[in-house]
């Protein structure tokens, strides 16, 4: 019998992992995943990192070390500790990797957050990190904003793989779609073998709807005339938007360009739902999965949402259900002027300065971790 984690597997959607800690890697955690669940990936962010080194003490004999081989600077003490989760993380994944002839098996690291509007500044840092890392399957997660577009069709054209965080447009995605064809033509025109390229796109998912809730429940709340409308829009919008960009891939991998890139052995850039654990209690705690399930995509779930799909998760090809339904949803929240573009753009500001500050806090960790070290 398989479990649902692994029907989606079967269903042609890869379940990745939004975490990473230590003791998931040294205690064999990651590993049962791979072979129970079917595991085909691992993400972190600033956030993930925080938790994982500022809580606890299962860095500090790490960090002990680090500090008797002169490494002092708190900045510099994460980045070992980061690169060598990843790369571990990477190696247990190897297996994955090879038996999908690379196709899956990723781990993902972050660039600088600080860097985000910085496009020189970020191709150097994922040039520096693809090469300290040194494993075929790691991703370098490069945000969608503006100044990621161009850094995304450089480093792609460089034969790095990219996964590309912070999407909640639709327009954000199609210049990022671009990104990675034009990357991946450059590189093809360069002598590059384009099959040995991954990417994914990243769209966040409930944050939109986080979002968009409150901005209905504040005029539901007011008594607006369209109060019942709104409210039938709870909840919604968010995988509307996913299943419209679904479609929107679909036209991608249909053109003539893509297919000439195809033809070549290039792999599509798979959409990856983030952010599926669900805010709202209101909700399922599995909503943002059972409706999101559809062939060549990915979905990165925290812990806790795994272990809730494991236990009553249903598997069904629910992405490609119902578009006409998603088109109207997005429409109505236009009529009713909840301004889907205008919550979008603000979450792409809103989610570099989370990622900021949690590398501040991250490091404020770090430098008291390593106060203690050296108090001790």
């Amino acid at each position: 019998m398989t479990n649902p984690l692994q029907q989606l597997g079967e269903a042609g959607q890869a379940v990745w992992l939004d975490f990473i800690d230590r003791k998931i890697l040294e205690t064999g955690g990651l590993k049962r995943l791979i072979a129970e669940d079917g595991l085909k990936g691992v993400t972190s962010n600033p956030s993930i990192f925080e938790k994982a080194i500022g809580e606890g003490s299962d860095y500090d004999d790490r960090i002990r070390g680090l500090l008797a081989q002169g490494v002092t600077e708190a900045a510099e003490v994460f980045e070992h500790l980061a690169i060598s989760d990843i790369r571990d993380a990477a190696d247990q994944l190897r297996p994955v990797h090879d038996a999908t002839n690379g196709a899956d098996g990723f781990v993902s690291l972050e660039v600088s957050p600080y860097l985000a509007l910085d496009a020189d500044g970020t191709v150097t840092e994922a040039r520096r990190l693809w090469r300290a890392v040194g494993r075929p399957n790691l991703m370098v997660k490069v945000p969608g904003t503006e100044a990621g577009y161009q850094a995304i069709r450089t480093l792609v054209g460089e034969g790095i793989n990219i996964n590309v965080t912070l999407l909640f447009a639709l327009k954000a995605y199609l210049a990022v779609a671009e990104a990675h064809i034009a990357g991946l033509e450059a590189f093809s025109a360069g002598g590059g073998d384009v099959g040995k390229v991954a990417g994914v796109a990243s769209f966040f998912v409930s944050r939109i709807d986080t979002q968009i809730d409150k901005k209905i429940d504040q005029r539901v709340a007011d008594g607006d005339k369209d109060a019942d409308r709104l409210k039938a829009l709870r909840g919604k919008v968010a995988i509307a938007n996913a299943k419209v960009a679904y479609q929107e891939y679909l036209k991608l991998i249909d053109t003539p360009r893509w297919k000439a890139l195809a033809a070549a052995g290039a792999r599509p850039q798979r959409l990856l739902w983030a952010s599926t654990g669900t805010k709202d209690p209101a909700y399922s705690d599995v909503l943002y999965v059972e409706n999101l399930i559809g062939p060549d995509t990915v979905n990165t779930m925290p812990p806790k949402t795994m272990d809730a799909f494991r236990d009553h998760g249903r598997v069904a090809e629910t992405l490609t259900q119902d578009v006409p339904e998603a088109e109207r949803v997005l429409a109505e929240a236009e009529r009713l002027g909840l301004d889907l573009e205008g919550v979008t753009r603000d979450l792409v500001t809103d989610g570099v300065k989370l990622f900021s500050d949690a590398a501040d806090k991250l490091l404020a960790a770090v430098r008291s971790k390593l106060a203690q070290r050296r108090a001790g």
